[in-house]
């Protein structure tokens, strides 16, 4: 698949280019009864222009050739059906769906978000929390209800209360007990949406109103903050303070001191983690650890630790944390990367987090801007009474009769969509343990989603006409496609399989395939004459090349370099004038160079046969294949070219 891509993007680049052109359109020629436009052919050869190397291709009356001959295949590929093909459909969709991407979302909002986050990346907040915990689909008094016991547990903050006792006390947040609500340094995407936007907004030492987050009701004060840290590469030896029991280990701080006092006394970090690390994931690696930031572990002490060191004081004295006593050395530090380089793993981290509602509500607000709903509310409430509780345990079914519901429930642009479609979406859409009541509220949220989906359906399915760059690409790629299927089928499959007529090409044209003269030989090249004469002297003995490299290389000085093989005549290693025989040579020199060479055979020039040369056979029978057949296919099909219309284009037109 990431062949044919590939091959098609290179087809494209031969053919077609992605750049539009604001060019008059008419009809340049027509292949049967199918017209082909003066736009598309100017925006091709202005995009191929920096590209082709071929100058004669930039003469337009030859590259009008070129482009006539490759509409001439476009046409062939759907006559014999081949845009028909599944694998083919898949395919198209495939780039489609990708392409697509850059159209079905809302870029403000994105590029403001990783804007934003960046922004907050730069700063770790530490901030504690009260939570109140409250179903994001409560019903409204049960809301309220929480929401008015927060408050009062704000008000008792604010008049002297302490925020970590009432913490302990009154958050449904278990951790709360130990840790008095206290959250540590975090960082952005730490922490779920809503909670992190009051920890960055609400000023050190304040606590903010309540704020609503999928868990429930949260108090939010910050306690301090600091510069992001950046991320930061550790190895550790880790001995475990209590065994797999959950007995403590009465002997794992005197172990982690022995290996404290053998790291002093100059041993090896690396070498101890792998014989004495209870950490069996890291041992092996001397105790490496993946780099991590602020409040991705679960040991502030550890995370610390790590940070504190330096280069000049590498390796901390042991420590303890809930998991057992370590050691840590720093490998490296990693800064924070620049927006530029951070923007895509931003633009992810976006795309699983509660940020990408705000794209989503954003991208669908525009769409009901430009697609206005014509809703009928009275079939709305049909659609009201056909529903009932038993959506909530994923067994309602659409009524037997759906005569009633066969009116239509909403229109926009040229669509519409009947009340039977509305209950059919909501049949497959219910689940068992849906969260939101009344039942009337769950109805309206799947109506309006149903909406939504349909208008980003309309919206997707009509990219060509909204945006005809997207319509160019897709269809340039579509022929790109097609042409590489044809090819496959046409050319190259036939190339490597007809071996009757590959053979027939090669006999036709063997004068192509031909052989210089050939020297089987050792080549002895030096800078320095003595040597050279020296191993000319050695050769004549019949001295093997490991024995001359024996004579006059050391360990320190490299005076001789041998190559053997087979050398065509010109070889770049072969020097010059050597005599068309089999023999030793004199010394030769060429510029700073000695040469001694020993032919041990001589074949003089002569043809080919063609498993010598059948990849390049192949290539040429490719090509030959390919001449032809845009020749045969000027005349299976019909091409009728407006000369006064080409004329036209070419004076318009600014050739460079």
């Amino acid at each position: 698949m990431k062949f044919k891509s590939f091959a098609v993007s290179v087809l494209l680049i031969c053919f077609l280019g992605l750049s539009a052109q604001n060019t008059s359109k008419k009809v340049l020629f027509t292949i049967d009864d199918s017209p082909y436009y003066t736009d598309e052919f100017v925006r091709v050869y202005q995009k191929n222009l920096d590209l082709v190397k071929d100058e004669s291709q930039k003469d337009l009356n030859q590259y009008l050739d070129l482009f006539v001959g490759y509409k001439l295949k476009i046409q062939k590929a759907n006559q014999l059906g081949l845009q028909d093909g599944t694998a083919y459909k898949n395919e198209l969709k495939s780039y489609r769906d990708q392409l697509a991407k850059n159209y079905v979302t809302d870029a403000k909002v994105t590029e403001e978000l990783i804007e934003e986050a960046y922004e907050r990346s730069k700063k770790e907040v530490n901030a504690s929390h009260i939570l109140l915990m409250v179903d994001e689909n409560a019903i409204p008094q049960d809301t309220l209800k929480v929401y008015q016991r927060i408050i009062d547990i704000r008000k008792r903050a604010l008049q002297g209360e302490d925020f970590g006792a009432l913490a302990q006390s009154l958050s449904e947040d278990p951790s709360a007990k130990e840790n008095l609500g206290n959250l540590g340094y975090f960082s952005v995407f730490r922490m779920v949406y809503p909670f992190e936007n009051a920890a960055y907004k609400t000023p050190i030492g304040q606590i903010s109103m309540p704020i609503r987050t999928r868990f429930g009701y949260h108090l939010v004060k910050v306690n301090t903050t600091r510069e992001n840290r950046g991320e930061v590469r550790v190895a550790h030896i880790m001995i475990f303070s209590a065994n797999a029991e959950g007995t403590p280990n009465a002997e794992a701080e005197s172990t982690i001191n022995d290996i404290y006092k053998k790291l002093q006394q100059g041993e090896s970090f690396e070498d101890l983690a792998r014989q004495f690390s209870q950490d069996q994931s890291t041992a092996a690696k001397g105790g490496v650890l993946n780099p991590f930031a602020s409040g991705q572990l679960s040991s502030e002490e550890f995370e610390d630790t790590a940070f504190s060191l330096t280069k000049e004081n590498p390796i901390s004295k042991p420590i303890q944390t809930q998991y057992g006593w370590h050691i840590v050395k720093l490998i490296d530090r990693i800064p924070m990367k620049p927006l530029e380089l951070s923007k895509q793993e931003i633009e992810t981290k976006i795309s699983r987090d509660d940020r990408s509602r705000l794209i989503e509500e954003s991208f669908n607000e525009k769409l009901h801007k430009r697609y206005p709903i014509k809703k009928n509310e009275k079939n709305f409430q049909l659609a009201l009474k056909a529903a009932n509780n038993t959506l909530y345990t994923n067994e309602w079914k659409v009524p037997d009769n759906v005569k009633p519901f066969q009116s239509v429930l909403f229109s926009f642009a040229n669509q519409s969509y009947t009340t039977e479609d509305f209950l059919n979406y909501l049949a497959a859409q219910q689940k068992e343990g849906a969260t939101i009541k009344p039942l009337a509220k769950l109805v309206s949220q799947k109506y309006q989603d149903f909406v939504d989906l349909q208008l980003k359906e309309y919206y997707n399915a009509n990219l060509e006409n909204e945006y005809p760059e997207f319509g160019t690409v897709v269809e340039e790629y579509r022929d790109g496609l097609l042409l590489f299927e044809l090819m496959e089928k046409e050319i190259w499959t036939k190339s490597k399989n007809d071996t009757i007529g590959l053979t027939a090409y090669f006999e036709k044209n063997n004068q192509k395939y031909q052989w210089m003269n050939r020297y089987d030989a050792m080549i002895i090249s030096t800078t320095k004459a003595d040597v050279a004469k020296k191993a000319h002297k050695m050769v004549k003995k019949g001295k093997t090349q490991e024995e001359i490299k024996a004579a006059f290389n050391t360990p320190e000085v490299v005076n001789v370099m041998i190559t053997s093989g087979v050398f065509e005549e010109n070889a770049e290693a072969l020097p010059k004038n050597i005599a068309p025989k089999k023999g030793i040579s004199e010394v030769l020199q060429q510029e700073k160079y000695y040469y001694v060479v020993a032919v041990n055979e001589f074949t003089p020039a002569g043809p080919k046969v063609l498993e010598e040369c059948k990849g390049r056979v192949i290539n040429d029978y490719q090509q030959y294949l390919e001449e032809n057949w845009v020749t045969q296919l000027k005349e299976e099909f019909k091409v009728n070219l407006d000369t006064a219309v080409f004329e036209e284009v070419k004076k318009q037109m600014i050739v460079k």
